[in-house]
């Protein structure tokens, strides 16, 4: 279930690098005006997030219990959502064109702006969210490949017609942005094709015909959904954070720069791994469905000691031999290329210590149980990062080390202590009999409502 996710995130890291790379054809406005319309991309995509994690989990339940009821419920109830949400951002891009301030932007960024984020916002509203569903369907009957395939198509549609309205029509920004809102029909129309052959099979077999109802659809997924997509709104809050740390030190260009080529290697190297983690929701959550904890603990223990090899094992020697060569490949200054070297020779042990915590959080959500996760990133971002950062840096000024490395092993110890914390945490609740029993009874009572 792993293996088409990983190639799936590199085509989405692709899908999402096309756009500044044919607008870098255009000039720096066109590239400005893609960096400026993040923010709302980045809110599109934690209310995603968000909403697919619920739905997989609730699905995932559903199927394993065999209560095909609450799956048609669920279902309902996350088109209810989608139908809300739709909208109100197709109003956020109707909005940007009429109403977005100027500023200190040079007219030619601000029309490039206006242009590019309310054709993208507006029309990414639908196919965007619309998504959500097929999505999480073929991900609840583990067919990740399907997830992998529409990625592909997207982002192939996305190329083509790139070059067609950028070379041959010459629509500029408009172009690129029209662009990549039809590439996103093209994986939504795969996904709804393949979900619905999924679901065609499920009915045939007519194995999901417990009866029952959830009397709380929506709360089942809003209380696994918010806190997913503020957990995700926590990590863009860590990594600014970082970043104002990072202008404090000296030479805080070359620290920028060689954090910058640290955090793109790191997140590269721990694509398989979070891949695991997505496919662990599903997975697990048909586990709790059919109460198998012993499976459950077996596919924690699995997934920990792959991702422990895989860390040691595989993205250790890479590093090891390439870090370097990296390094100075991708760093302007020499200072900035020191800096690099050091923190992509520990780019193995950030994976190593990172997995725990992007394993537990879905194991808990397949459980129905949304708040761990976001207590841990809340401590993680909010509590321990700042003074671990801090200290990490002071120690290096005493051993006469550059502050930059002081901050990454600053890093690496908060990764450590949540991922530790995560995990103690996940192994107390699974061999806790009461808290088994209140999620098996969860699944009982809404198994028990009448219809």
């Amino acid at each position: 279930m792993s293996a088409p996710l990983v190639v799936s995130f590199l085509m989405r890291a692709a899908f999402t690098f096309v756009d500044t790379a044919y607008a870098a054809t255009i000039g720096d406005a066109a590239v400005a005006a893609i960096g400026l319309t993040v923010p709302f991309e980045f809110l599109m995509i934690a209310i995603w997030v968000g909403l697919s994690t619920g739905l997989t989990a609730a699905l995932a339940r559903a199927m394993g219990s065999g209560e095909g009821r609450k799956i048609e419920q669920y279902l309902g109830a996350a088109w209810m959502m989608v139908r809300i949400i739709s909208p109100f951002f197709f109003l956020i891009g109707v909005v940007i064109w009429f109403a977005a301030p100027q500023g200190s932007l040079s007219d030619e960024v601000y029309r490039s702006f206006r242009t590019y984020a309310t054709v993208l916002i507006a029309g990414s509203a639908f196919t965007s969210f619309w998504s959500i569903i097929p999505d999480s369907i073929v991900k609840a009957h583990h067919d990740t490949r399907s997830t992998m395939w529409a990625g592909i198509w997207s982002n192939l549609i996305n190329v083509s017609l790139n070059t067609l309205f950028l070379f041959v029509f010459h629509w500029g920004i408009f172009g690129i942005a029209l662009s990549t809102g039809i590439g996103r029909i093209g994986g939504l129309v795969y996904a709804i094709g393949r979900a619905r052959q999924h679901e065609a099979r499920r009915l045939a077999a007519g194995e999901h015909n417990l009866a029952g109802l959830d009397p709380h659809p929506y709360r089942t997924q809003l209380s696994l959904a918010v806190p997913a997509g503020l957990t995700f709104v926590l990590s863009s809050v860590e990594l600014a954070v970082v970043n104002t740390l990072l202008t404090t030190l000296a030479y805080p260009t070359a620290a920028i720069a060689a954090y910058s080529i640290y955090h793109r290697v790191a997140m590269f190297a721990l694509t398989p791994i979070i891949a695991v983690s997505v496919a662990m929701l599903p997975f697990v959550g048909s586990l709790v469905g059919h109460r198998d904890w012993g499976g459950v603990r077996k596919a924690m223990r699995g997934s920990m000691l792959a991702s422990g090899f895989y860390s040691v094992l595989f993205v250790g020697p890479i590093m090891w031999l390439t870090g370097s060569w990296l390094a100075t490949a991708l760093a302007e200054s020499e200072i900035t290329a020191q800096y690099a070297r050091f923190a992509l020779f520990v780019v193995p042990l950030a994976c190593l210590f990172s997995a725990p915590f992007f394993l537990c959080r879905p194991i808990f959500e397949a459980m129905g149980q949304g708040k761990p996760g976001l207590i841990m990133a809340t401590i993680r971002t909010l509590i321990l990062l700042v003074p671990f950062c801090w200290l990490g840096i002071r120690a290096a000024d005493r051993l006469g080390q550059p502050q930059v490395y002081g901050l990454v092993v600053g890093l690496l110890a908060v990764s450590a202590i949540s991922s530790g914390v995560f995990m103690v945490w996940l192994r107390a609740a699974l061999r806790v009999p009461g808290l088994r029993a209140e999620i098996g009874n969860q699944v009982a009572e809404t198994a028990a409502t009448p219809e």
